[in-house]
This record gives C-alpha cells, sequence and structure tokens, in this order.
C-alpha cells in the first residue's frame, strides 16, 4: 500500500489546524475585554430630571464617545440620587464588587446644600478613595469638585470647594475642579430647580469630564 498520500493528507489537515489555532489567537489579541468605568456620583450622574437618562446624562454622552472612538471600555453609571458622602461611603463596598479600573468620584453636592461641615465631608471623601484602593489598587481616580452658592456663606463656600484640592493633592488624583463649569448658574443650562442641567447642560458636562478622563483610558 502506498502511504504517501495518506502521510500528505495528514500532514495538510495538521497544518490547517495549527493555523486555525493561530487565527484565533491573534484575533483574540487584537480585541482585548473591555475595562470598566464607574461613575459614582449623586443625582447630577444619575440624570435626575431628564427624560431618558441612560441616554442624556452625562456618564452616557460619555459612553457614547467611547464607542465612537472604539475604546475597550464599558461604563457603569452608579449615581444615586440624593447620595451624601456618608451614602457613599455606605454604599461603596457594593459596587466595588465588580471590576473597577477608573472610577470616577462625584460626590458632595448634597452635603453642601446641606451644610455639612466640609471636614465631615472631606474624611467621606477620603475613606471612599481609600476603599477603592484597597479594592482595586491599579485602578485610577478621578475626582469630581464641586462648589456652593455665596447664599450658603462665603466661609462656608470657600471651606467647600478648597476640599476637592486638598484630597487631589493628598491622593495625587486627577480632578475637574467643577463638575459644572459652565452649567452652575445659567438658567438656559439647567431644569426648572435651578440645580440639575438639561440635557444641553449635561452635555457640556461630558466634556469637562472627558478633558481628564480620556488621558486615564490610555
Amino acid at each position: 500500500m502506498n502511504v504517501a498520500p495518506l502521510r500528505f493528507l495528514l500532514r495538510l489537515l495538521f497544518l490547517i489546524s495549527v493555523s486555525s489555532v493561530c487565527s484565533v489567537g491573534l484575533l483574540r489579541a487584537e480585541t482585548p475585554a473591555p475595562r470598566t468605568i464607574v461613575f459614582f456620583g449623586d443625582s447630577l450622574t444619575a440624570g435626575y430630571g431628564l427624560d431618558d437618562p441612560d441616554e442624556d446624562a452625562y456618564p452616557a454622552l460619555i459612553r457614547k464617545k467611547i464607542v465612537a472612538e472604539n475604546l475597550p471600555w464599558r461604563v457603569v453609571n452608579a449615581g444615586l440620587s440624593g447620595e451624601t458622602t456618608a451614602g457613599g461611603r455606605r454604599r461603596v463596598d457594593w459596587i466595588l464588587r465588580q471590576p473597577v479600573d477608573v472610577f470616577v468620584l462625584a460626590l458632595g453636592g448634597n452635603d453642601g446644600l446641606r451644610g455639612i461641615e466640609p471636614a465631615v465631608s472631606q474624611e467621606n471623601l477620603q475613606a471612599i478613595i481609600a476603599s477603592v484602593r484597597a479594592k482595586y489598587p491599579a485602578a485610577k481616580i478621578l475626582l469630581a469638585g464641586m462648589q456652593m452658592p455665596p447664599s450658603m456663606g462665603e466661609d462656608y463656600a470657600h471651606a467647600f470647594a478648597a476640599m476637592y484640592p486638598a484630597l487631589a493633592d493628598k491622593n495625587q488624583l486627577p480632578l475637574v475642579p467643577f463638575l459644572l463649569e459652565g452649567v452652575g448658574g445659567h438658567a438656559d443650562l439647567n431644569q426648572a430647580d435651578g440645580i440639575h442641567p438639561t440635557p444641553a447642560g449635561h452635555a457640556l458636562v461630558a466634556e469637562t469630564v472627558w478633558k481628564k478622563l480620556r488621558p486615564l483610558l490610555q
């Protein structure tokens, strides 16, 4: 019996199988699993008052930017209306049960409106930062600051605004100085309550956050 043709056929099948395995390996190497950005905030992050927060809140608009650039990231909106820094401190461990690669911390506005001492709010924010770093040491944290209107008192407003740069310096974090930059105080960009942005306002917030967030997605 002439076994040469059989040997040739077996060798051909072997080469085809090796080629297929290599192709799959290359495909997997070119399409990494998406990493996760968590937006951890209050009603501003949750998109309070919007008809469709899943489309118009600033985290959703940032998600659209990520899709447009075909970046391997997924977005989790963990905003909760009415959330304070104390509430976030209690809730953060539950949020951290999922993988986190970038954590956007945008809390404090409700503390300010309630007149909570900035030192207390700062302690809570520090605890949240510590929890993220303890669970995910390699995660990047972006801190988003807030400001209070002068009606809260000039001393209070100054102390409140100052806690965000202090936290950023202490923890070496990138900082969005004011989440509502260009939006706060502009009636045409806010809903009737004068606090929560309209879709157009959220679009500006997304641009403000994106400038600081995009370099972290390398």
